[in-house]
């Protein structure tokens, strides 16, 4: 009687094996999205924060805060993953500039719309999780 040995793998082997991947597939590649988007975040922080820095610039020559025209700040974020507005007119001592989260970085749950809210030198940002 000879010694069979066999090469290779059966079809169940190999159906377990796919099977295997897909799961680990499933549950690693939402924590991925998550991952990137969070990194993303930084795109909006840096330009918020420019616009804060512009708008200080531009308050130290004039009686009030400016429009985005005014400081010189761009519309949307160097890399392109959200655009930058004022929300309402700035005022003498006061003005709120955000970050409104585009395509599939609007998928960032709670962190859409960031925002820095300055009044009378005091900053507030929102959503605080987001910073």
């Amino acid at each position: 009687m000879q010694k069979s040995s066999s090469r290779g793998f059966t079809l169940i082997e190999l159906m377990v094996t796919v099977v295997v991947i897909a799961i680990l597939a499933t549950i690693v590649y939402p924590a991925y999205n998550d991952s990137v988007r969070k990194a993303r975040r930084s795109d909006a922080k840096d330009a918020l924060l420019r616009v804060v820095v512009n708008q200080e610039k531009y308050r130290a020559n004039n009686t009030a805060y400016g429009s985005l025209a005014d400081i010189g700040s761009l519309t949307t974020t160097p890399q392109g993953y959200y655009t930058i507005s004022l929300d309402g007119a700035p005022t003498a001592t006061a003005f709120t500039v955000q970050a409104v989260a585009q395509g599939d970085q609007a998928k960032d749950s709670g962190c859409t719309t960031m925002k820095i809210a300055v009044n009378a030198g005091n900053q507030t940002r929102t959503p605080a999780n987001c910073w």
